[in-house]
C-alpha cells in the first residue's frame, strides 16, 4: 500500500529480459541503501518488489502484463521514474490510499503554466472517468493528486510547484502516457453498486446512475 507521495525520481538505467519478463536496474541513491530485499516499491505507480539492491540502486521484475498495461512498457534507458517506499503501519497518510495497482493509462494532453500552479489535462479511457469525482483523489504516475474538471474524455489536475519540481510530471511530453489508478474506495462502491443494481439494469441506467454521483 502506498501513498502517492513520491520520495525519490529514479533513472532507469537498464533493462534485461529474462524470458518471463524483463528485470529493471533503476538508480535511486537516496532510498537504495534502506531498501530490503522482497520490499514492494511503486515504480511510476506500479508496484514492484525489489530482488537486489545496492547503494546505489535496485533491481526489481516487471511482468509481461504489467509491460503491456503500464507505462514501464515504454521505458527506456536514462528515463525518469517515480519512486515510493510502501507505507509503513502506523505512518503519515499524507496523499491517498493507493494499491500500485494501475487501472489503465491515460495521455498528457495539455500542460498550463498558471500564477502559482499549472493546470494538467489527462485524456483517460471510460473506466477511469466513471470512476473519478471532483474533488476525489487519483494517482498519475503514482502521484496522488485531486481532481479539478471532468469531462467526456478527459480530467484535469493542478500541480503545485513542489509536486512539479519533485516528479517526473514536469518532464513528460504532451501526447505522454501515464499510468492511472483511480480511488480505491471509490471502486469498491462502484463495484457494490453495479453487482447490487445489475441484474436486469442496462448499460444507460448504470451511467445515469453514476452521472449522478459523479455530480
Amino acid at each position: 500500500m502506498f501513498t502517492g507521495l513520491i520520495q525519490e525520481i529514479g533513472t532507469l538505467e537498464g533493462l534485461v529480459d529474462r524470458g518471463s519478463g524483463t528485470e529493471l536496474r533503476l538508480a535511486a541513491p537516496g532510498m537504495a541503501p534502506a531498501l530490503e530485499r522482497g520490499e514492494s516499491i511503486a515504480v511510476d505507480g506500479a508496484c514492484l518488489t525489489v530482488e537486489t539492491h545496492d547503494a546505489a540502486g535496485f533491481t526489481a521484475f516487471a511482468s509481461p502484463e504489467t509491460l503491456a498495461k503500464t507505462t514501464l512498457g515504454d521505458r527506456q534507458p536514462g528515463d525518469a521514474v517515480n519512486l515510493e517506499r510502501a507505507l509503513a503501519l502506523g505512518g503519515r497518510l499524507g496523499g491517498h490510499l493507493v494499491s500500485g495497482h494501475v487501472d489503465a493509462t491515460g495521455r498528457l494532453r495539455a500542460v498550463k503554466a498558471l500564477e502559482d500552479a499549472w493546470e494538467v489535462w489527462v485524456e483517460a479511457p471510460a473506466e477511469i472517468l466513471r470512476a473519478s469525482i471532483p474533488k476525489g483523489s487519483i494517482a498519475i504516475d503514482g502521484i496522488s493528486l485531486t481532481l479539478v474538471d471532468l469531462t467526456a474524455d478527459a480530467f484535469s489536475v493542478w500541480i503545485i510547484p513542489e509536486t512539479w519540481r519533485h516528479t517526473t510530471l514536469s518532464r513528460r511530453a504532451i501526447g505522454s502516457r501515464v499510468n492511472l489508478e483511480t480511488d480505491m474506495i471509490g471502486k469498491y462502491v462502484a463495484r457494490y453498486l453495479e453487482n447490487a443494481l445489475g441484474a436486469g439494469t442496462n448499460p444507460g441506467q448504470l451511467e445515469e446512475l453514476w452521472a449522478k454521483f459523479r455530480d
